[in-house]
Protein backbone atom coordinates (compact mmCIF):
# COMPACT_ATOMS: atom_id res chain seq x y z
CA UNK A 1 0.00 0.00 0.00
CA UNK A 2 1.29 3.37 -0.92
CA UNK A 3 1.02 6.93 -2.68
CA UNK A 4 1.06 4.57 -5.85
CA UNK A 5 -1.98 2.63 -4.98
CA UNK A 6 -3.96 5.72 -3.87
CA UNK A 7 -3.58 7.37 -7.04
CA UNK A 8 -3.87 4.55 -9.26
CA UNK A 9 -7.64 4.12 -7.28
CA UNK A 10 -7.93 7.87 -7.46
CA UNK A 11 -7.42 7.74 -11.44
CA UNK A 12 -9.30 4.63 -12.34
CA UNK A 13 -12.39 5.75 -9.79
CA UNK A 14 -12.49 9.69 -11.84
CA UNK A 15 -12.73 7.77 -15.16
CA UNK A 16 -15.55 5.88 -14.49
CA UNK A 17 -17.07 8.54 -12.65
CA UNK A 18 -16.68 11.26 -15.30
CA UNK A 19 -15.65 9.68 -18.39
CA UNK A 20 -17.56 6.71 -18.77
CA UNK A 21 -21.06 6.24 -20.47
CA UNK A 22 -21.04 2.93 -20.65
CA UNK A 23 -23.83 0.92 -18.98
CA UNK A 24 -23.47 -2.55 -17.45
CA UNK A 25 -26.96 -4.28 -16.07
CA UNK A 26 -27.90 -3.22 -12.17
CA UNK A 27 -24.28 -1.35 -11.96
CA UNK A 28 -23.82 2.18 -11.52
CA UNK A 29 -20.42 2.46 -13.14
CA UNK A 30 -20.63 5.90 -11.61
CA UNK A 31 -21.28 5.39 -8.15
CA UNK A 32 -18.34 2.74 -8.34
CA UNK A 33 -16.33 5.35 -9.98
CA UNK A 34 -16.79 7.95 -6.62
CA UNK A 35 -16.50 4.65 -4.23
CA UNK A 36 -13.00 4.17 -5.69
CA UNK A 37 -12.15 8.22 -5.61
CA UNK A 38 -13.04 7.80 -2.05
CA UNK A 39 -10.86 4.83 -1.52
CA UNK A 40 -7.78 6.01 -3.15
CA UNK A 41 -8.25 9.43 -1.21
CA UNK A 42 -8.20 7.07 1.81
CA UNK A 43 -5.22 5.08 1.03
CA UNK A 44 -3.18 8.45 0.50
CA UNK A 45 -4.33 10.27 3.51
CA UNK A 46 -3.24 7.19 5.94
CA UNK A 47 0.13 6.43 3.75
CA UNK A 48 0.95 9.90 5.05
CA UNK A 49 0.15 9.65 8.60
CA UNK A 50 1.52 6.39 9.17
CA UNK A 51 4.69 7.80 6.97
CA UNK A 52 4.80 11.09 9.09
CA UNK A 53 3.90 8.81 12.50
CA UNK A 54 7.63 6.53 11.72
CA UNK A 55 9.41 9.94 11.83
CA UNK A 56 9.38 9.73 15.95
CA UNK A 57 12.00 7.81 17.71
CA UNK A 58 11.89 7.07 21.61
CA UNK A 59 15.34 6.44 23.96
CA UNK A 60 14.75 4.62 26.74
CA UNK A 61 17.40 4.39 29.61
CA UNK A 62 17.53 2.53 32.65
CA UNK A 63 19.74 3.76 35.09
CA UNK A 64 20.70 1.25 38.08
CA UNK A 65 21.69 2.94 41.63
CA UNK A 66 24.05 1.92 44.29
CA UNK A 67 21.62 0.84 46.49
CA UNK A 68 20.02 -2.10 43.58
CA UNK A 69 16.96 0.97 42.51
CA UNK A 70 16.76 1.17 38.90
CA UNK A 71 15.03 4.56 37.41
CA UNK A 72 13.68 4.25 33.83
CA UNK A 73 13.78 7.24 31.61
CA UNK A 74 11.54 7.60 28.19
CA UNK A 75 12.79 10.58 25.86
CA UNK A 76 10.02 11.03 22.66
CA UNK A 77 12.01 12.53 19.50
CA UNK A 78 11.19 13.88 16.29
CA UNK A 79 12.86 14.22 13.55
CA UNK A 80 11.61 17.23 11.42
CA UNK A 81 14.96 17.81 9.68
CA UNK A 82 15.04 16.57 6.34
CA UNK A 83 16.77 13.45 5.88
CA UNK A 84 20.58 14.42 4.34
CA UNK A 85 21.86 13.61 0.65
Amino acid sequence: MGYGLGIFLLALGLILALAVQDTINNVDLTMVGWILVLAGALVIVLTAVQTNRGRSARTVSTTTHPDGSQTTTEQQHRNDAPPPM
